[in-house]
């Protein structure tokens, strides 16, 4: 898969607010599908939970791992990584220096 067609992948699952909710859930630990089932109890059925975890884990935004009965989801830092540097890293630093300058200019001249 070339790296365009991962980035695609990331965009899109980010692009749903209930899959943002679940990495913010397992940006804060690991959870179980059942668990993550719960939160979204009366919102989401277990089927469309699952097929959110699906579109996320295959923009490799999520690994899952089988334990016993239990199936946990894991948060995978490594795209937003990737993404980070091909997409913002670039233009943080025009953007602090942009603000300097604005702060610099609104400020004006130290007066003594």
């Amino acid at each position: 898969m070339s790296s365009d067609e991962a980035d695609d992948l990331v965009f899109k699952a980010l692009a749903d607010s209930r899959r943002r909710r679940i990495l913010d859930l397992l940006k804060d630990a690991p959870r179980t599908t059942g668990d993550l089932c719960e939160r979204f109890e009366g919102v989401l059925d277990r089927c469309t939970v699952m097929q959110h975890l699906g579109v996320l884990e295959r923009a490799g935004l999520v690994i899952a791992r089988r334990e016993g009965r239990s199936r946990w989801n894991y948060l995978n830092a490594g795209p937003f990584k990737d993404i980070y540097d091909r997409w913002i890293s670039a233009y943080a630093s025009e953007a602090v220096d942009l603000l300097a300058r604005l702060k610099r200019d609104l400020e004006g001249p130290v007066e003594a």
